[in-house]
């Protein structure tokens, strides 16, 4: 029996460990970086190295990295010993302050979207405090941000980090405006939960298009899918279930609460949710979950696939950011409480969020788009493209009685059963909407829009920098004599556009939003330009989270890591076409000729006319890379790639799947959708 309080943080270098190896000023003093946001000392930090560097070692590390988010979208390590020579040739194990706070990786082999030449290449990273160091392979873990040589931000740590102090000092000054003056911080905080795959490694090795893009690119749809809803929160097979129990005890030691895992909709398909946390840590966790998701499963003979739709005709994979702030003294500032009309500073919190939400849907949609999960966007079972809000009908007549003065009644009920044995009990004010992309679940918005390869890191920037601005225009109305209903009044009249309870699935939902002005941004190549608006570009700067050069160096990653995801996704689907696909399909047709008969020669013909247009659609193909690749800008290449390209490996895949239908089952080169989706 694994004993869950003793491992649970047991590799984290956390609070606990500091207090009992740190002095008591210096536990003080980092305690007051970490939770004020107080400058370190260099004193402190030596004191803290020394201690982190003991602990370390007795959990078996010989090595530190400075451990960082670059914009590639991964965690970036490099691992330095702690051995330090002495005179008399031996050596001992060292780690100052000085290694601590400061690393020098190279700056110019990461994604700088034009602020840094080649040959620039001196880059900085930074400790960060607030979140925990750890110890995984072997390495002492130091989580930090990275800086090009001359100061511009190259990671995703350092945006977040600054939304949070932004969305902290507004939400701060609101509370104190309500007489909440013991309030001294208000914590952005996280928890994601995180959708996935789980199919047999070997099976996965067979298949090109699983590991060079992440997804298949091919595959005819089996006779059996999720047709029957019976997967989902299904009984969870054994394979799966020793999958489950080893992430849970790896995310566990290193303090990451694994709270909740159930199968997924559709076949094969799972997901784990934590509990929630502050933004920058459920980030930081985040990125490891995933991390860990994958080593398990190889441990295990097993594959993790975490692209947002690795089987087309099945579920897709997201993940939900369900977001909210917490004051330090336990208030939930998106709690309503028993009578959320008389609750002034949740409804303020409300109209703020409903605010930023309307004024930066193009800025929304740009930081979770991507080339993969364009494929799952606006699929039956994810949030579509455009951006929306649910409340729930209760809270939109809360909203519309503060707004116009009048009293609100509530209906609250009760489930009534109809069976004895079996309690009755308090009903939610609301149903969930698992068809809107942004929606109030009780407590916190839940934004299911994420894919489920994405960091949230970025999402999270954006939501604390909108919401912290509308917050410092209401503050200032507040001020100035404006009443709470007041504030309610103009968002229900300027924003209420943006709030939709019904089926977001609907093709009338698509013209009644475009009928209200709302953004219909199908693709990642049209939303991706929206993070360099002008308003998005005043945002971050007003708020200094970003330089202009910054936020335009960020659009350009975006646009450039989409056409290239496309491209290489192309060259593999014209790589198996050529060397797999038609050459198993020339064999059957050589078995084929072989026997005569009318049913032979009917399925040689049927054969040979999709070869045939594999062959050309393989031209058409190149075509549309060669034309996207001579557009002049990445803008445009973008386009190309998302239009052009993605038209032409439809087609392909079109042909190829019918091809799959008629070719023997013993000729087919890589493993079928049943083998997939069924081997566990």
């Amino acid at each position: 029996m694994i004993n869950v309080p003793e491992l649970f943080g047991s590799m984290v270098f956390g609070d606990a460990q500091m207090k009992a190896r740190l002095p008591k000023d210096v536990y003080e003093s980092l305690h007051n970086t970490i939770e004020e946001g107080k400058d370190l000392d260099i004193e402190v930090a030596n004191a803290v190295a020394d201690a982190m560097k003991d602990w370390a070692i007795e959990k078996g590390a010989t090595h530190y990295t400075h451990w960082f988010q670059p914009m590639t979208g991964v965690t970036a390590e490099k691992h330095d010993s702690f051995i330090t020579p002495v005179a008399d040739g031996s050596v001992i194990m060292d780690f100052s302050g000085k290694a601590l706070i400061k690393g020098e990786p190279d700056a110019s082999s990461f994604p700088s979207g034009g602020l840094r030449a080649t040959f620039e290449a001196r880059g900085y990273t930074a400790w960060d405090p607030t979140s925990y160091a750890f110890v995984k392979d072997d390495a002492l873990c130091i989580p930090t941000a990275f800086y090009s040589y001359s100061g511009q931000i190259l990671d995703k740590k350092t945006p977040l980090l600054r939304s949070m102090e932004v969305i902290n000092e507004k939400a701060t000054e609101l509370m104190h405006f309500f007489g909440h003056n013991d309030v001294t911080t208000v914590k952005a905080t996280v928890g994601a939960e995180q959708e996935y795959f789980l199919i047999d490694k070997e099976l996965f090795n067979e298949r090109e298009d699983l590991i060079l893009t992440g997804r298949t690119l091919f595959g005819a749809p089996p006779p059996k899918g999720q047709e029957l809803d019976d997967h989902y929160f299904g009984a969870i097979k054994p394979r799966v279930m020793e999958f489950m129990e080893e992430l849970n005890n790896e995310l566990w030691k290193l303090g990451i609460v694994s709270k909740t895992e159930h199968n997924e909709v559709a076949p094969s398909q799972h997901e784990m949710a934590p509990l929630f946390v502050s933004a920058n840590t459920a980030a930081d966790q985040n990125q490891l979950t995933m991390e860990i998701m994958k080593k398990v499963a190889d441990r295990l003979g097993l594959a993790c696939l975490l692209h947002e739709k690795p089987f087309a005709g099945v579920n897709g994979s997201g993940k939900h950011n369900n977001w909210s702030l917490q004051t330090n003294t336990g208030i939930n500032l998106l709690k309503p409480g028993k009578k959320p009309e008389h609750n002034n500073e949740f409804l303020v919190m409300l109209a703020a969020v409903i605010g930023a939400v309307d004024d930066h849907q193009g800025l929304i949609r740009a930081c979770i788009s991507s080339a993969g999960n364009d494929h799952r966007l606006g699929a039956d079972e994810a949030p579509p493209a455009i951006i929306s809000m649910f409340i729930g009908d209760d809270m939109s007549a809360v909203l519309e009685a503060v707004a116009n003065g009048e009293k609100y009644e509530s209906e609250t009920s009760r489930m009534k059963t109809g069976v004895h044995v079996l309690p009755d009990f308090k009903k939610d004010n609301a149903d969930r909407n698992r068809t809107s992309p942004i929606a109030f679940t009780g407590n916190k918005f839940e934004f299911r829009m994420p894919g489920s390869s994405d960091s949230i890191a970025e999402l999270n920037t954006v939501i604390n920098t909108a919401v912290a601005d509308k917050l410092d225009g209401i503050i200032k109305k507040l001020k100035e004599g404006a009443t709470v209903s007041d504030i309610v009044r103009h968002a229900v009249e300027k924003h209420g556009h943006i709030i939709f309870n019904g089926n977001n699935y609907s093709q009338e939902w698509i013209a009644e939003a475009e009928e209200r002005g709302l953004l219909n941004l199908r693709t990642s190549a049209e939303a991706i330009p929206y993070y360099a608006a002008q308003s998005s570009i005043d945002l971050f700067v007003k708020h200094k989270i970003f330089t202009e050069e910054e936020v335009v160096s960020r659009c350009e990653i975006l646009l450039e890591t989409y056409k290239k995801q496309i491209k290489i996704e192309a060259l593999t689907m014209k790589d198996m076409v050529l060397k797999d696909i038609l050459p198993a399909a020339f064999e059957y047709q050589k078995d084929l000729s072989m026997v005569r008969s009318n049913a032979t020669a009917m399925i040689f013909n049927k054969v040979a006319v999709q070869t045939d247009r594999l062959l050309a659609g393989v031209d058409r193909l190149q075509a549309a890379i060669n034309m996207a690749e001579a557009s002049p800008d990445t803008k445009s290449k973008a386009l190309c790639y998302g239009a052009e390209v993605v038209a032409a490996m439809k087609d392909i895949r079109f042909n190829a799947d019918l091809l799959e239908e008629i070719v023997g089952r013993g000729y087919w080169p890589f493993p079928a959708y049943s083998d997939l989706l069924f081997s566990l």
